[in-house]
């Protein structure tokens, strides 16, 4: 099983949430570390930004969730070394209704993780911009939450809910999830209102705050089109710089937890 697994979670859309889950896991690989991403939304962003094109016959997320495969059997390979992907299937979709009525629903991703022979430095899930059954198979599955905020006007609504459900899973399902950070995407020097924000949020959950921004970066925009992370794309950029950095600050965490 993955020694450290981590959602990349906001159920509000357009935050840089699947950007910021295959470029971290893109950095942590590139500094050496053995790392599985996990495409847990049905849009299938996470897949699409490695160039995979939707195919009705590859399995992944649906199938290890569903029981009809093992982690083992849906493993695709990425251009980056030492990083290994869950692609999301055509059928992700419906899995929310059928997770409603199955035994043991909130435990079917934790279960395929935990249960795998494959070793992993860090697992990073992609979840859905919702707080559904998908996101919260994540959330019981992980030891952390990445929380990507875009520094925008009204970045802090709905993050409450998302803190108070982190809460809940914590009293009923996992006691051990913590809130690993908040990460500040599409930061704008330029702007004074990403200024504003970003010491909005810091005054609000304080150390809980990547020093780390992710700056709104057209090279950043374009990767995904390209099927390749940034720093494959552009590793000069200042985006692939911005990963790395945010890699490194991920990486002390797991030193101080470690003492």
């Amino acid at each position: 099983m993955p020694k450290r697994i981590l959602a990349v979670a906001n159920q509000k859309g357009g935050v840089g949430k699947t950007t910021t889950a295959v470029n971290l896991a893109t950095a942590l690989a590139a500094v050496g570390r053995r790392v599985l991403l996990i495409d847990l939304d049905p849009q299938a962003n996470a897949s699409t930004a490695f160039g995979l094109q939707r195919d009705p016959h590859r399995q992944g997320t649906y199938e290890i969730l569903s029981g009809a495969a093992e982690l083992a059997d849906v493993l695709v390979e990425t251009p980056v070394p030492q990083l290994m992907l869950v692609a999301s299937s055509m059928h992700l979709a419906g899995a929310e209704l059928e997770l409603v009525g199955a035994q043991g629903r909130e435990y079917k991703l934790h279960s395929a993780l935990h249960n795998t022979s494959h070793a992993y430095d860090y697992a990073l899930i992609d979840c859905p911009p919702s707080l559904g059954l998908l996101t919260l198979n994540a959330l019981v599955a992980s030891d952390g939450v990445v929380v990507p905020l875009q520094c925008e006007f009204l970045a802090l609504e709905g993050l409450s809910n998302l803190v108070q459900t982190i809460d809940n899973v914590k009293r009923s399902f996992n006691p051990a999830l913590a809130m690993e950070g908040i990460v500040l995407t599409m930061y704008d020097r330029r702007n004074g209102l990403s200024e504003e924000v970003a010491r909005d949020v810091r005054s609000h959950f304080g150390k809980r705050v990547y020093e780390t921004m992710i700056p709104r970066n057209v090279r950043i925009s374009e990767s995904p089109s390209h099927g390749l992370p940034i720093l494959l794309y552009d590793h000069r950029s200042t985006g692939a710089a911005a990963y790395m950095k945010l890699a490194g600050e991920v990486l002390k965490q797991e030193l101080q937890g470690a003492d």
